[in-house]
């Protein structure tokens, strides 16, 4: 079950977190893994760990990318799976950030899906292989704290269904699927916290902390590997029927 042997897999912003919990996965269910990230020690370390190779990867430019698909193909010759990780937080209101800020969230969360999404895919086409991004529950409902993350991840969401039913009518055979996390207990969750706690004019995070674990009806943050386990799910043949589709990980969040 959620075997990926003798599979290649690509992951963005994989150093650590979700994408390095992801990495781990997928290199423990058999596949040659490469990570890419702009945290070279840090990614560097975390693909000697497992096996894996690294790269360095900007997603925001295309260059880059094309670089990594090379890279990728060149070490193993094949590309089967692409994991989408990167994405940046940005936890301030549509009247509190700045343009350039507005412009670097799109640039990682939105650019850098789309270019990975296009190096990837003459590669996926070959083997018939599959996409995973990853979205969030700020994807699919309101968010009266984080709006412009929001948007960012509800334009993943829709362009994961997009791309699915693009590539399906093309008869490319290359699925397209996405994973919505709820809060996550990672580095970028510990952003999280002490971001709303900033914007309710307080420093504890720990209550930040405490209030977004009650809004989790499952009574716990969730953890990198939650999310690691659906990614695997995903890019596995287990879900060779699913494209378009997005898998909700989220301790209830979204249930309520």
């Amino acid at each position: 079950m959620n075997r990926l042997d003798n599979k290649v897999a690509f992951l963005s912003g994989a150093a650590r977190g979700i994408g390095g919990a992801a990495a781990k996965a997928i290199a423990e269910a058999g596949a040659k893994v490469v990570i890419g990230d702009v945290l070279d020690a840090v990614g560097a370390q975390t693909a000697k760990d497992i096996g894996a190779l690294y790269v360095h990867l900007d997603v925001t430019q295309e260059a880059s990318w094309a670089a990594a698909m090379d890279a990728t193909v060149k070490a193993h010759g094949r590309l089967d799976v692409l994991v989408n990780n990167a994405g940046i937080f940005n936890g301030k209101g549509v009247e509190d950030a700045t343009l350039d800020e507005w412009h670097r969230l799109v640039a990682v969360n939105l650019t850098g899906v789309v270019l990975g999404t296009r190096a990837a895919l003459p590669h996926l086409k070959k083997s018939k292989g599959n996409i995973v991004n990853l979205a969030s529950v700020a994807g699919l409902v309101g968010s009266q704290l984080d709006p412009l993350y929001s948007l960012t991840k509800g334009g993943v969401t829709t362009f994961t269904k997009s791309t699915a039913l693009e590539f399906g009518r093309k008869g490319y055979g290359v699925r397209v699927n996405s994973i919505h996390p709820g809060v996550i207990d990672t580095d970028m969750g510990q952003q999280t916290f002490a971001m709303r706690a900033q914007q309710l004019g307080s420093n504890d995070t720990e209550a930040t902390r405490k209030t977004s674990t009650t809004m989790h009806p499952i009574g716990r943050l969730g953890l990198a590997e939650d999310i690691a386990k659906g990614i695997v799910f995903l890019a596995s043949d287990d879900a060779s029927f699913m494209t378009g589709a997005g898998l909700v990980v989220d301790g209830g969040y979204t249930a309520q």
